[in-house]
């Protein structure tokens, strides 16, 4: 149950990235940011209020609170990346380096013990994320604003990760509250970042309600999968703006994209397994 979770997870956060990689080029970045932060906000908000929580603890609020810093700050740079056109190499560096950091945090500070399915599983997956998404073949900015967003990536991961069952849906709510508070300051110095049409501003709503989805199918997998697992299979998203790309902007697959597909496949199997 935990590894579907995870897995409906990454689809969430797919369909995020590829419709806040468009919506980023047609308007500016820091708006869809701050607003989709907003629009996470008010669902996870409903989301927890929905679901019953046991015992909210301070010390979970806390971790949502850290996950929501780290949250605010990959999306700052990932939204920027994406802006530029170079979706290609931006979201390969920042999943594949914010995985491995996140395993790495999971294997050496919290105790996961992977069994040999699920390394081999890892394993795969870091060259099967880099390939899906083209092999990031071009430096410069784009790869800095991946590189930037890949520390707040595995902090979103593992401080959510951390947070107790008990406190129900109320850590992703308490990190999207962080978000908007990492982020207001700037909007307060340029207000007219975040002055959309009403068009464009309910999509960057949707959009990060999209992603706070993903966050809480996440944190329901964290607590029933290895977090280490969990990171891996959450963090198999850039295989559907692949996906999305060829279907519906009618872009040419490369070879290496070609050989990431499949392997992809094989490392949600093996983890699964594992």
């Amino acid at each position: 149950m935990g590894a579907l979770l995870a897995l409906a997870s990454a689809l969430c956060y797919g369909l995020v990235d590829f419709a806040g990689g468009v919506l980023s080029r047609r308007v500016p970045h820091a708006a869809v940011t701050f607003l989709g932060r907003l629009g996470g906000l008010l669902l996870a908000t409903a989301a927890a209020l929905l679901l019953t929580a046991d015992a909210v603890a301070v010390p979970d609020l806390l971790w949502g609170d850290l996950s929501g810093v780290g949250s605010a700050t990959a999306m700052r740079f990932l939204n920027r990346g994406l802006s530029h056109g170079a979706m290609s190499v931006v979201v390969p560096v920042s999943a594949v380096t914010g995985v491995a950091l996140s395993v790495l945090c999971g294997v050496l500070l919290l105790g996961d013990r992977p069994g040999t399915l699920a390394w081999t599983g890892i394993a795969v997956t870091v060259p099967a994320l880099w390939w899906v998404s083209g092999g990031g073949t071009r430096l410069g900015r784009a790869a800095t604003d991946g590189l930037l967003a890949s520390p707040g990536v595995a902090v979103q991961y593992v401080a959510l990760g951390q947070a107790g069952p008990d406190s129900g849906l109320w850590p992703v709510a308490a990190g999207r509250a962080a978000a908007v508070l990492v982020l207001l300051p700037g909007v307060v110095r340029r207000p007219r970042l975040a002055r959309l049409p009403a068009r464009p501003a309910g999509q960057a709503l949707l959009i990060g309600a999209g992603a706070a989805l993903g966050l809480v199918l996440y944190l329901l997998a964290a607590q029933r999968q290895m977090l280490s697992v969990a990171v891996v299979l959450a963090s198999l998203y850039p295989a559907l703006p692949v996906l999305l790309g060829l279907a519906v902007l009618h872009e040419r697959v490369s070879r290496r994209q070609a050989a990431g597909l499949p392997a992809a496949a094989l490392a949600t199997v093996l983890l699964t397994a594992g």
